[in-house]
């Protein structure tokens, strides 16, 4: 496959975000913007069950990561009010 090379300047907090996302997904910067430019022109010549359809099926990809990383900010959360508890308890200040 040939390809090209495409720049484009972007803010560092929109930088940011796309690391985040890009990172979050599994995927490289590249490959987020490459999808998204590539649904970008095709929902110009999509209608709207097709937009719907496209808008579905991200969602259902994204899903699983959304739900892993709510699942390890709750263990996270779970994990740090045990050491609490237990650095109150070595206090004295709880029961």
């Amino acid at each position: 496959m040939q390809t090209e090379r495409v720049t484009f300047l972007t803010t560092p907090d929109h930088k940011a975000a796309l690391d985040a996302f890009a990172r979050g997904s599994g995927q490289s910067v590249g490959h987020v913007l490459r999808e998204a430019s590539s649904r970008y022109v095709a929902d110009s010549e999509m209608g709207e069950e097709e937009s719907f359809k496209l808008l579905v099926r991200e969602l259902n990809e994204a899903l699983p990561a959304m739900h892993a990383a709510l699942d390890d900010a709750i263990a996270g959360q779970q994990q740090l009010r045990a050491e609490v508890d237990t650095l109150m308890r070595d206090a004295g200040l709880r029961a």
